[in-house]
């Protein structure tokens, strides 16, 4: 998929102005293409910051000077890739970084593609495929939860563990192959008893890692809330007063929203998709309809809907219908404008068995019970430090196939089935776990998990 035999280059560094830009080259001549381009070319020092300015042609003092740049150098095998590696930090305009990226490209780079540096890192047993899906989670989280957590993984938290249940797997099946190809010499199969105690055990430490999965993927993935409610009963005043900013615009008119509005917020660690949508109601207007249709469709992908009711005003056939079309949802509601007198003659929730939260968004009062609800709702089970929490969908599926496989092998055994047929079962469950690891991979799937990375 990827050359791994020349040098890359690329910026290292989001896009956009900042301070400081970083520009990496890795591979056989990043160090001599790096210091053909600086002007001092006494030979850039290890892993010591050498400031020096660069051109835009190699070998050529009198060359155009592009910025002057602090190159660091960190030889290969101890780098991130485990090749020779330059890191050109710049002033992070992307005028200056492009630039200094096409004399390097001048100069014999090529450009790397999406995700080449940590794939080099992967392939020189730098990094195995957990730790180098963990730089992608860690650079895309939003929240501290999920860079913790990241970070656990990029450090080899949940990858220690998948080596240890492998070894344990390694150990079971090397004595059972041994009953097996050395019958003459006083092997035989294992106690049994033992045996189906030794599988039990390894089945319960993969279920253990699933079970912590469940809390780790709603931190990794998210939540989606959507804000549903008839027109100008306070639903887009609610969503700007959860994000802490005015991003929905709020009128006196209704049916002031006609678009999603979406932003989102931590709580506890959960990134949730906060969705503020158009009025729900009959209407002519053609624009407002596909508002409706959308704020329908929003809600039927929602992991909780909230739902607004405005106080100030009768109770009617809207409300009564938008209760009963999000019956079986998942929902809050909300009764809006409790600084206003109550006008409704009696109470419309005696039948309705969902939390109901009074507020005001004009004066922001009952905003932190509504917090607080989400959280009760909403927010995962903060996972021990001292176990894995997967947070990545391949390896729930993987670890379930590899379980399934595991007790397949254990009810053998109880059924005293050939030992042939439980070793089949185990070394399934093994190249299954090495899947994860990436000690067994194809390059499809290695195309597909680089493929997520915006950079480096």
């Amino acid at each position: 998929m990827f050359n791994t035999d020349d040098t890359i280059v690329a910026i290292a560094t989001p896009p956009g102005r900042g301070g400081i830009g970083v520009v990496r080259l890795s591979g056989p001549n990043a160090q001599s293409i790096a210091g053909a381009l600086l002007s001092r070319r006494a030979g850039l020092k290890a892993r010591t910051a050498t400031l020096a300015t660069l051109t835009r042609a190699a070998g050529d003092d009198d060359a155009e000077q592009i910025d002057q740049v602090l190159a660091t150098f960190f030889p290969g095998p101890a780098s991130y890739t485990g090749d020779d590696v330059v890191e050109l930090s710049a002033h992070g305009s992307p005028v200056v970084l492009e630039a200094i990226v096409e004399a390097a490209m001048r100069s014999g780079a090529r450009l790397a593609e999406p995700g080449e540096f940590t794939f080099r890192g992967f392939l020189n047993g730098r990094i195995d495929l957990v730790q180098a899906e963990a730089v992608a989670d860690l650079v895309d989280s939003v929240t501290p939860l999920q860079a913790r957590l990241a970070y656990d993984q990029l450090e080899g938290t949940l990858s220690t563990e998948i080596r240890a249940i492998d070894t344990t797997l390694f150990d079971l099946i090397a004595s059972l192959e041994a009953s097996l190809d050395f019958p003459e010499e006083g092997y035989h199969f294992v106690d049994r008893q033992k045996t189906v105690t030794a599988i039990a055990d390894i089945s319960a430490r993969i279920s253990g890692l699933l079970a912590g999965g469940r809390r780790g993927r709603v931190i990794r993935e998210g939540r989606q809330v959507v804000i549903i409610g008839s027109p100008n009963t306070g639903k887009s005043s609610i969503f700007n007063g959860l994000v802490g900013a005015g991003r929905a615009i709020v009128t006196a008119v209704a049916g002031t929203t006609r678009d999603l509005v979406t932003e989102t917020i931590d709580v506890r660690g959960v990134p949730v998709r906060l969705v503020d949508t158009a009025g729900i109601r009959e209407t002519g207007d053609a624009v407002e309809v596909e508002g409706v249709l959308r704020a329908r469709s929003a809600l039927a992908v929602a992991d909780l809907s909230l739902l607004v009711f405005d106080r100030s005003r009768p109770f009617d056939s809207s409300d009564v219908q938008l209760l009963t079309e999000t019956s079986s949802c998942r929902r809050l509601l909300i009764v809006n404008k409790v600084d206003l007198p109550l006008v409704w003659a009696s109470n419309p929730f005696t039948a309705v068995s969902s939390r109901i939260v009074e507020a005001s968004a004009t004066t922001e009062g009952g905003l932190e019970a509504l917090r607080e609800a989400l959280t009760v709702e909403l927010a995962a089970e903060e996972p021990r430090r001292d176990s894995p929490a997967i947070t990545n969908t391949r390896h729930l599926d993987l670890l379930e196939r590899a379980r399934i496989e595991v007790e397949r092998a254990g009810q053998a055994v109880s059924r005293e089935v050939s030992e042939e047929f439980v070793l089949a079962d185990l070394q399934q469950a093994r190249a299954i776990l090495e899947e994860i690891t990436g000690q067994r991979t194809t390059e499809d799937l290695l195309q597909h998990i680089f493929s997520r990375f915006c950079i480096g």
